[in-house]
């Protein structure tokens, strides 16, 4: 299964970009070998229009680990590409992957909050997140889940969205699949830009950088400042519930966000280039929340609010060389992410005493050795090898100054992979991969995936199956924490146990219209053994009881669906695409659904150029109703609360006055509908935004 929405546009005719889904090519790739892993690396999809200007054809990398045509894979895979992010308008990675097939985006509030990415109805902490080929899931988290609620677009050159069971090729966490962010890489002369945006929420955005080439040094350079300031994330019925003042109910959110996003390459010579990537992030995130607000009795008057601050640095360098005219390629790669986050809160309680003064800190780091070869046997197809070694720690500071609590630890995870891939006469396309992960704190594990395609001979049909093995790792943070407070307290469970996948899907595409029109559908189905899961018990200590919190394995659980796609290029400058996704996700255990797991999403987006240079786009998303968490009342089960469906019309237009000049502006949730994603959190309401862009 695939799609992509969105659309791209050039001298004023909208371009489809194609939704992807997977298998595996050899021969067939429609680019030579060393330029396609060129295009790979500088995070740009290979794309090519057919003589019939139907629909784009896509190039995937992450499917396999080498460009491959999409339609040659039988992976369900999408990928979307920097030209939809800037027609869309789409400013944070949350709002794009929220109009993704597959995928249900949970974000605390408003731009900042923290933010969680569920597939196909597994555990959000069961998708592995890579940006330029270095895995980014925050190890100072409970669960090593990505956290995608700081993470701006500016400077990526494409979004690859790889569903179902992965970890054949990347291990640990790609239980449910992998999302693989590209940085653009820069080419052609020196072209700077800059860009500055305001609107609803006291938002202030400004984006400046510049890309090119300069002889064998090619760069590209984003550098942004993202505000807003008064966001009021609190639903009515949860203020009424808490009694919540004046001053309560007009108490919003706060969020400042510097990022950086850097690409850096140079060709040593026409086989051997060097490659240099880099992100940082510096974020302050200031926030009112139900929580806060329930303290309301205790504190009077007085206003509680919690202060986030993080600060994260990925950086990965990569050495590339093609050899034997292109039939063996390798990279080698060295990468390092650390993420340090603080939390503390600010105000008096009612007595005049001051809340929470020492904070608290969470720090990991990741150091990644990493090396791959892809021997290219032409008609006998390619073979990749691989080999990665992980070093990981984690440092929890809890400075309350009655207790406080430090823990450190770390881990080591070696690991080598291998995969075939081949066609018969451009009919039969497979691929299979098997991995081998020895880590020093949860042992070793084998993972393994297989994935045909079959092109229907003159027909434009393409079947499509896959089925793999995968694994989530419990964290350092499940492993290893011992935290204590009163009357309560959270320790670590060294015998953990990861949770464990089989799953499979089978699906078909079809073309028509010479190539203009697409659609299809995918079945999926997953099942999960040993789920990790927090426990909760009283203990006597000191002559009085406290509630201990640990993490066990504890449940079993399945999660089937279907996601479907169509795209159609009605016209050269008119084009439209739709998804959707039916999702059932039950703990096997007790019968109950998983929370946060709406079953129905629908997604439609068109794009429309009616004159030369001036684009417009607009999406409505349907997102059906889920169990959750409640936050009033007194029951404190995980699905006791009902989310309540929605849906929201968004616009966008952009018109480029000269080569120089474009003006932008558009408008989020057009009809104002007020719901929450998760229970207890207001997203924004109708909110418009409009800016410059300049370019030379």
């Amino acid at each position: 299964m695939e799609t992509a929405s969105g659309a791209s546009g050039s001298a004023g005719q909208a371009m489809r970009v194609q939704p992807v889904t997977g298998a595996t090519a050899s021969g067939g790739a429609a680019l030579p070998a060393a330029r396609a892993v060129q295009a790979a690396q500088q995070g740009q999809p290979s794309v090519s229009l057919a003589a019939s200007q139907g629909l784009p054809e896509v190039v995937t990398v992450s499917a396999l680990r080498r460009p491959v045509r999409a339609e040659d894979v039988g992976s369900s895979v999408t990928v979307v590409t920097d030209e939809q992010i800037a027609i869309q308008q789409r400013r944070t990675l949350p709002d794009i992957l929220a109009r993704q097939p597959g995928l249900n985006v949970v974000r605390s509030g408003g731009f900042g909050g923290t933010t969680s990415i569920f597939m196909r109805g597994a555990n959000a902490n069961d998708v592995k997140v890579r940006i330029d080929g270095m895995d980014v899931n925050d190890g100072s988290s409970a669960s090593n889940a990505f956290d995608a609620g700081q993470f701006v677009t500016d400077g990526i050159g494409s979004i690859e969205i790889l569903r179902g069971p992965q970890s054949g090729l990347y291990g640990a966490d790609a239980m449910a699949g992998v999302i693989d962010i590209n940085t653009k890489a820069g080419e052609g002369r020196f072209k700077p830009f800059a860009r500055i945006e305001g609107g609803s929420y006291g938002t202030f955005n400004q984006a400046l950088g510049a890309s090119g080439r300069a002889g064998r040094f090619h760069y590209n350079v984003a550098l942004s400042h993202y505000r807003i300031d008064g966001f009021h994330e609190i639903p009515r019925y949860i203020e009424n519930e808490n009694e919540a003042n004046r001053a309560q109910r007009r108490a919003g959110d706060r969020n400042d966000n510097r990022s950086a996003n850097v690409k850096l390459g140079y060709d040593v010579t026409r086989t051997f280039d060097l490659g240099l990537t880099a992100r940082l992030i510096q974020a302050n995130y200031h926030t009112f929340t139900s929580y806060d607000e329930m303290y309301t009795p205790y504190n009077g008057t007085q206003l509680l609010r919690d202060q986030n601050t993080q600060n994260e640095a990925v950086v990965r360098g990569t050495a590339h060389l093609s050899s034997f005219g292109g039939r063996f390629d390798q990279v080698l790669g060295l990468g390092y992410m650390t993420n340090r986050r603080r939390y503390m809160q600010d105000g008096l309680y009612a007595d005049g005493s001051p809340a929470m003064t020492d904070p608290d800190y969470y720090r990991s780091t990741r150091l990644k050795v990493d090396w791959h070869g892809t021997l290219d046997l032409r008609k006998y197809g390619t073979v990749l090898v691989g080999a990665e070694h992980f070093h990981d720690s984690i440092n929890v500071s809890t400075d309350d100054p009655t207790e406080p609590v430090h823990t450190s630890a770390g881990m080591d995870t070696t690991a080598g992979y291998g995969q075939y891939e081949g066609n018969w006469n451009r009919i039969l396309y497979g691929a299979a991969n098997v991995r081998y992960d020895a880590n020093s704190r949860y042992g070793n594990h084998v993972t393994w995936r297989v994935a045909p395609a079959i092109h229907v001979p003159h027909t434009g049909t393409i079947l499509k199956a896959s089925a793999g093995s995968g694994f989530h790792a419990p964290s350092l943070y499940q492993l290893f924490v011992d935290q204590r407070g009163a009357g309560w307290g959270e320790v670590g469970n060294p015998a953990l146990k990861a949770e464990t996948m089989i799953g499979y899907d089978v699906g078909v595409e079809q073309k028509l219209l010479h190539d203009k029109l697409r659609f299809g559908a995918t079945w999926y189905d997953n099942k999960v053994r040993n789920l990790i899961q927090s426990t909760g018990s009283l203990v006597a200590s000191d002559g009085a009881y406290q509630y201990l919190y640990s993490y066990g394995n504890t449940g079993h659980a399945r999660m089937y669906g279907v996601e479907a796609f169509l795209d159609w290029k009605a016209l050269e400058t008119l084009s439209f695409a739709l998804n959707y996704t039916w999702t059932h996700a039950r703990d096997t255990e007790n019968h109950a659904l998983l929370q946060r797991r709406p079953q129905h999403k629908f997604n439609f987006n068109t794009t429309w150029s009616p004159v030369k240079d001036f684009t417009l786009s607009g999406n409505i998303l349907y997102t059906s109703g889920w169990r959750d968490y409640p936050l009033v009342g007194e029951n404190f089960c995980p699905t006791c609360a009902k989310g309540h469906g929605y849906f929201t019309i968004d616009l966008a237009a952009t018109y480029k006055i000269n080569r120089y000049l474009s003006v932008f502006a558009r408008a989020d949730n057009l009809l104002n509908r007020q719901y929450e994603n998760p229970v207890g959190y207001l997203q924004p309401g109708r909110a418009g935004y409009g800016g410059i862009t300049l370019n030379y």
